[in-house]
């Protein structure tokens, strides 16, 4: 994405200290123009988004803070918005489940609504994956793939969740006029990652850096794309600037495809110094709020269509995750 189509805009985030949302704040503040984007964080502890953001021109970047479901539609002439703000512990899933889905659907409605206060240029809504299911097959995934979700499981909490919260959006574009458009991402992560993050992805580097044996609470028999967090932000401002209204894109790197159980064994046979992969698995996989056994292999063609294309592999990224969580452990 050439960042310098938001050249002098204004650009609203909302949770702005998370993943996804810091290396947004991040790509967009260490671009070099004569006139410089404004980003606006949405963040709720104002001292950790400063301690986060100190080495970024502060000139650029200001700051609302509050809940995502506190937020006032104000007019703050903001040009785009990117809603990223969520739960993402899978424990909250089946622990509370009831949060989870009032806070996305009504921090969701929340930013909707300031978006159509500013008039905006465009807006992304970051949704998941999730939102197809529990596919049983290799077959590639497109955006108008259909879900297998069971309702009445108390996990679907948070896919349930983000469809609707996919639905509002199209229904602002619809009824509204919002310029709404959703990105599905896969699992992503790189630098940023916090180091006592709860995600397998983290638990693997944690292994490495501690010299510890990988151990698996399931067979890992789940198989998905990943995606490399600085490749992520690049698809969300692609689709921000490009993408259609009403429309979602699938993002992921697709050559990165594999089981668990397989890329747990690569980063115990590439970086692990000797490390090795247990399986201890549970039949009582619920109390992790672990979703069920799946093959997820999205197709990222119609986010391709508009020029993106992911660059890290799944290797670099653990290794680039890696040496950021020991420098910030």
């Amino acid at each position: 994405m050439n960042l310098s189509e938001f050249d002098g805009a204004k650009i609203f985030i909302t949770g702005a200290t998370g993943l996804i949302g810091s290396t947004l704040v991040r790509s967009l503040l260490l671009h070099q123009s004569e006139n410089p984007v404004q980003v606006v964080a949405l963040v709720r502890n104002e001292a950790k988004a400063r301690k986060l953001f100190w080495d970024l021109p502060q000139e650029c970047l200001s700051y609302i803070v509050c809940d995502v479901c506190d937020l006032i539609a104000e007019d703050i002439s903001a040009d785009y918005v990117i809603h990223c703000a969520n739960q993402t512990a899978s424990k909250a899933f089946v622990t509370q489940p009831v949060e989870v889905i009032l806070s996305a659907v009504e921090g969701t409605k929340k930013v909707l609504d300031f978006a159509l206060k500013n008039k905006v240029k465009g807006f992304v809504y970051l949704s998941t994956m999730e939102v197809y299911g529990s596919p049983a097959t290799r077959e590639k995934i497109t955006e108008i793939s259909p879900t297998n979700i069971d309702t009445m499981q108390v996990r679907s909490s948070y896919p349930e969740s983000k469809r609707l919260c996919e639905c509002l959006c199209a229904s602002y574009a619809h009824e509204y006029g919002v310029p709404a458009k959703v990105v599905r991402l896969t699992q992503t992560f790189g630098e940023g990652v916090d180091y006592n993050d709860g995600r397998l992805f983290a638990e693997l580097a944690r292994c490495v850096i501690e010299k510890r044996d990988i151990v698996l609470n399931t067979k890992g028999e789940t198989e998905r794309n990943y995606l490399y967090t600085k490749d992520a932000a690049d698809a969300i401002l692609t689709v921000l600037y490009e993408g259609k209204t009403g429309e979602a894109y699938n993002a992921a790197n697709e050559n990165t495809y594999c089981s668990v159980y397989d890329m747990a064994c690569m980063v115990a046979d590439k970086l692990g110094n000797g490390i090795q992969v247990r399986v201890c698995a549970t039949d009582d996989i619920n109390k992790f709020g672990y979703a069920p056994s799946l093959k997820m292999n999205l197709s990222a063609q119609k986010l391709n269509s508009l020029g993106f294309k992911a660059e890290t592999d799944l290797l670099s990224s653990f290794e680039k995750m890696i040496n950021d969580m020991r420098k910030n452990k």
